[in-house]
């Protein structure tokens, strides 16, 4: 086994100094060890989701053990967390971790924070789940969070949902979502590198909601989306302000509607521990399309719709760590006119979407309550 993860090695090292590239690869690795380590295997080794990167001279530069595990049980979890960058002639540093390890604080924003990155590269396995985690939409909003460029690379399965790599910047992305055909696709783009933080435009965000009229709210519901209890309010008619509330979090709209469809749409609010596949708290404010016209069929993984709605949405989140999503038919990405911090309340607004809304969201991390 170590003798085969050798040969891999030297392969991809021959290929890095062949073609006079950097090259990050995803593989499985092993560590021999000691009876005396409690944790130590009862076949005596470790064995590790592991990324090397290698430079464009052959070089190993650096290693990287996933800590998320993601139901491998072939695998095991480093005792601390890796924390993996490797320098470049080009774009200067690179910090690397693997698939689940994007939504957790460590490694993966210690990292960026700690050595204050702004390249990623990011090998991942991404079962897509609709309409809040699907792989492009949540590797935008995180390339878009932190101000940093993401280069992912997703196993091309369709039937297992894995589809969607991507090259990722704060304000453009060029992705590859297929779930038609097998064959995958190498994505070439010129990106200019990040070099200085900058923060949002907020000038023209609005302030607090406008205290409504008489007007009466409609229903609120409760349906699950993504194993969730969400909370939601239909978004109905032409125009409107809505708001709905869970726990501390209060989630509102504004909206109009270019032309009214024949198509639901809910605002939802989710503040809690999620616990499916995973454990960990999210807050989230979310606009969906629905799957169908019952209340019901709010949280369902939808993929086409034919809406197009201007909107600002916002919430009081309590969590620094928000991720905008912002997905639209077909699977495809768009960008938010305006987004960031007002008055303790995460703002995202957009005039126009370039097709059908599908999603629009603040998905927040709150990691301290994990």
């Amino acid at each position: 086994f170590l003798h085969t993860v050798f040969q891999v090695v030297q392969r991809l090292s021959c290929m890095a100094l062949k073609n006079k590239i950097f090259l990050v690869a995803n593989l499985g690795t092993k560590q021999p060890c000691e009876r005396s380590d409690p944790g130590c295997p009862s076949d005596g080794r470790y064995q590790f989701n592991t990324n090397v990167a290698l430079a464009a001279d052959g070089a190993l530069l650096a290693t990287y053990r996933k800590h998320n595990l993601y139901f491998e049980y072939a695998f095991d979890t480093p005792p601390e967390p890796d924390y993996a960058l490797f320098d470049t002639p080009f774009a200067g540093k690179f910090g690397m971790f693997t698939c689940f390890d994007i939504l957790f604080f460590e490694p993966a924003v210690n990292l960026i924070k700690q050595y204050n990155l702004k390249q990623i590269v990011y090998p991942t396995a991404w079962m897509n789940q609709l309409p809040l985690l699907s792989a492009v939409e949540f590797q935008q909003a995180f390339a878009t969070a932190f101000n940093v460029n993401i280069l992912a690379a997703n196993i091309h399965h369709p039937t297992l949902g894995m589809t969607g790599s991507g090259i990722y910047t704060p304000v453009k992305s060029f992705i590859y979502h297929n779930m038609e055909s097998y064959g995958g696709k190498l994505i070439v783009a010129e990106i200019p590198v990040i070099t200085a933080d900058y923060k949002t435009n907020l000038e023209k965000t609005p302030g607090r909601v406008s205290e409504r009229g008489k007007e009466q709210s409609p229903p609120s519901f409760y349906a699950e989306m993504m194993y969730d209890n969400f909370t939601f309010v239909p978004v109905w008619g032409e125009k409107g302000e809505l708001q709905v509330c869970a726990n501390t979090l209060c989630c509102y709209l504004n909206y109009r509607r270019a032309v009214l469809t024949d198509e639901l749409y809910a605002l939802g609010v989710f503040d809690g521990l999620h616990t499916v596949h995973g454990t960990y708290y999210v807050q989230a404010c979310a606009l969906v399309k629905c799957g169908g016209l019952s209340f019901s069929t709010c949280g369902q993984e939808v993929t086409d719709a034919t809406a197009l709605i201007d909107f600002q949405l916002w919430g009081n989140m309590s969590t620094p760590y928000i991720f905008p999503l912002l997905l639209t038919s077909g699977i495809t990405l768009d960008f938010a006119d305006h987004m960031g911090w007002k008055n303790n309340h995460y703002f995202l607004s957009k005039n126009r979407t370039s097709s059908g809304l599908l999603t629009a969201a603040l998905y927040g991390r709150w990691y301290e309550k994990d």
